[in-house]
């Protein structure tokens, strides 16, 4: 079929867009049974995930979010912290069993809904007021949720991009990290004490904000 020219070169994508982009949409498109569509497009819209990403690593870096050693996040305090452990506690399972199973399509999406839609469309926007106007302690909880939870979306994301997310992984730590991205342990999340009720509370407020 090459012949036909009805085939898209990865290496001109690669060029175009990066091998983690292409990468993540051949993940994104490997449903079982499922003919694989792949065009520009696609990849230029998980380049555009990919520039996503790098944005909240770098909005982390800017407000002080550093790896906090033997951080606990399940004794976390303020609720939208809570939340967030709980969401990367959900992620990190969803993600687990997708691999698991092979169903390497449900594992991207459940990795993307999670950082796109809850790390960098509500949980960093919530935390912006927190660190401009917030009590010291406060402030202090958040940067370690923060940079925690950075950190199980750069486990998460390793398998499927692995060349940025090895970048970030050494490019956020203030002293040497323990190990390479690569080897590093594969996450696991105790959810903190009253994650459910925290759960609720932000839930009303995402749904109020978008007038549900």
């Amino acid at each position: 079929s090459k012949t036909k020219g009805n085939v898209v070169d990865p290496i001109t994508l690669i060029d175009e867009f990066g091998a983690d982009a292409l990468r993540f949409t051949l993940a994104l498109a490997a449903g079982q049974s499922r003919d694989m569509r792949i065009g520009p497009m696609r990849v230029e819209t998980n380049r555009n995930f990919a520039t996503k990403l790098w944005n909240a690593s770098r909005f982390c870096e800017m407000n002080g979010c550093v790896t906090v050693p033997g951080f606990d996040p399940a004794g976390v305090t303020q609720t939208a912290n809570k939340w967030i452990v709980a969401e990367t506690a959900q992620a990190v399972a969803d993600v687990t069993l997708a691999i698991e199973a092979l169903r390497f399509n449900d594992a991207a999406n459940a990795a993307y809904h999670f950082v796109y839609d809850i790390f960098c469309d509500w949980y960093i926007e919530i935390t912006k007021p927190v660190f401009q106007t917030g009590s010291e302690e406060s402030k202090a909880e958040a940067r370690a949720t923060t940079a925690w939870a950075r950190d199980q979306i750069l486990k998460l994301l390793h398998p499927f991009m692995p060349f940025i997310t090895e970048e970030l992984w050494q490019k956020t730590a203030v002293s040497p990290r323990d190990s390479l991205l690569v080897v590093a342990e594969w996450p696991k999340v105790a959810v903190p004490h009253g994650a459910d009720a925290a759960a609720a509370e932000m839930h009303w407020v995402i749904d109020l904000i978008k007038g549900e």
